[in-house]
């Protein structure tokens, strides 16, 4: 008996032990939650967001258009606008890299498009002074070469042939005043000088006058004439262009303008010989741009010692002075949208800051930086794709899910389709409210996850033959207010496994299927 007592003594103990042990867990548990509730009330809110989609927004408490509970965004969780935090480890896989911003002098080489052009001042039109024919054409075909002095037709005028006759008369009649006079009249018939002097030597009258390239040779750019054919002085049977000298006319960009000017060196490149370049500088600069490419005009002037054909294509390098203390970075730093220029900054503790900056020239693979940056800046080269054009600016659509991974808001930069479709069990159906509460698969067109949620159904869905416990499928569509509301629903036919293995219609085993969906709600709240 004593031992009995003993014993209930030591039950008795072990048992108050217990409970105060469970009382004092109790307490600190209890206090533990106190603590944290009073943190977060002494945490600054910003705004309420829907779990499964933070975009939106409301500025207290209340329902998702899904119907779960807001969740609070705290002031201590939100970076500054326009900043983002990637983790070191998603930074290694983005492969981003990195480079600092350097003042120096940035040289300033215009890449331009040009075209080897004859020279204009090196152009001669073959003219007549006087009406007749051609008797025989010593020059065939366009391209043809022409020596200095070379023959090029033979031409019979009745004009030429009298004042010859007239030149002759006043020769043999002595009169010097007389014979200056005829020799001019001859001069201004376009009868060379030399043919003049043979004229008075032999005393015979020639009934053709040979017409040469009396202003230097070339190839024969244009031929307007043949044989037997009748010309007046309105007409151009021959055009020369001598080639010992070219030009080179360049386009320069819009922006480049400005650059250039007479007397900059220049490199030259032409298809035609790969591998080798010719040395230039810049002869004029024209004063309007071409009204058609919107680009100024540069002419270079070469010494055609390459066989340079007018019509071919030649790249041009000139060297402009360069910038001096220019602020410069990585050309491929720099983001154009068309209505803002911006460059992504490193931060400490993997921050990135979106950098609103003011851009200048370009030269080679650099740009200068007039605004927004200072030297020693650091800013990102590659791995920019981790920010949206539209987000990093605004800086107010993205958020880092927690890997640590750039995610856009789904609103602004996601196209949500208008209907998508699941599967599901019911868990309880009012059919007064029509509104039904079901435990859904996930639900990969809406990125939604497996979850428990209340939905709406439209005025026209046939609720008939639901009831809790039926597996069903369902399509969804959005409203007005964001939210999704059951456009058809209707219980899922049993597979040939359930019939197999005997399992129950869903109306035989309701209870237990409402104690399921009963008991899977409760967890889902709690």
């Amino acid at each position: 008996m004593k031992a009995l007592f003993q014993n209930r003594k030591l039950v008795y103990g072990v048992g108050a032990a217990l409970i105060a042990a469970g009382v004092v867990l109790a307490l600190s548990l209890s206090g533990g939650e106190q603590r944290d509730a009073a943190e977060d009330q002494e945490r600054e809110i910003l705004y309420w967001v829907a779990p499964m989609d933070p975009g939106y927004r409301r500025d207290g408490p209340g329902k998702s258009p899904m119907g779960m509970d807001l969740v609070p965004v705290y002031a201590d969780e939100v970076e500054a606008p326009g900043v983002v935090r990637v983790s070191p480890e998603v930074r290694a896989r983005m492969g981003v890299r990195t480079a600092e911003v350097e003042r120096g002098d940035l040289a300033r080489e215009i890449s331009a498009f040009g075209q080897v052009e004859v020279d204009e001042a090196r152009r001669s039109h073959v003219h007549l002074r006087t009406s007749g024919w051609i008797e025989h054409l010593h020059v065939r075909t366009t391209g043809e070469y022409v020596e200095p002095g070379q023959a090029l037709f033979e031409f019979y005028s009745p004009e030429l042939v009298n004042a010859q006759e007239e030149f002759l008369q006043t020769v043999r009649g002595g009169d010097a005043s007389r014979i200056a006079s005829a020799r001019e009249r001859l001069l201004a018939l376009g009868v060379p000088a030399e043919q003049i002097d043979t004229l008075q030597r032999s005393r015979e009258v020639r009934q053709t006058v040979t017409i040469r390239a009396h202003h230097g040779g070339g190839i024969v750019e244009e031929l307007n004439a043949a044989d037997g054919m009748r010309i007046t002085p309105q007409d151009m049977p021959l055009v020369l262009a001598d080639l010992d000298e070219v030009w080179i006319i360049a386009d320069v960009f819009e922006s480049q303008a400005g650059w250039v000017a007479a007397g900059q060196p220049a490199e030259i490149t032409l298809p035609f010989r790969p591998g080798e370049s010719l040395q230039g500088e810049i002869d004029y600069v024209y004063p309007q741009l071409d009204q058609r490419t919107r680009a100024a005009r540069v002419r270079l002037r070469v010494a055609n010692e390459h066989d340079l054909q007018p019509g071919m294509y030649a790249s041009v390098r000139i060297q402009a002075p360069a910038v001096e203390a220019a602020l410069s970075i990585p050309r491929e730093a720099l983001i154009r949208t068309g209505r803002q220029e911006r460059v992504v900054t490193v931060m400490d503790d993997g921050r990135f800051r979106v950098q609103p900056v003011r851009s200048g020239m370009e030269s080679g693979e650099r740009v200068e930086i007039l605004e927004g940056l200072e030297a020693g800046q650091t800013v990102v080269v590659s791995g920019l794709f981790l920010i949206d054009s539209e987000s990093s600016v605004t800086a107010e659509s993205m958020r880092l899910d927690g890997e640590g991974e750039i995610v856009h808001d789904r609103h602004e930069h996601e196209q949500t389709p208008d209907e998508a479709r699941g599967e599901g069990h019911i868990n309880r159906i009012d059919a007064d409210k029509r509104v039904i509460n079901l435990d859904h698969e996930p639900i990969p067109e809406l990125d939604w996850p497996a979850m428990t949620m209340d939905f709406q159904i439209a005025g026209d869905v046939d609720l008939s033959g639901l009831e809790a416990g039926n597996q069903v499928r369902f399509s969804l569509r959005q409203d007005e207010d964001d939210g999704w509301i059951i456009t058809m629903i209707e219980p899922e036919p049993p597979t040939d496994d359930e019939h197999d293995h005997g399992v129950p219609p869903a109306d035989e085993s309701a209870d237990e299927h409402d104690h399921d969906a009963g008991h899977n709600h409760h967890h889902h709240d709690h």
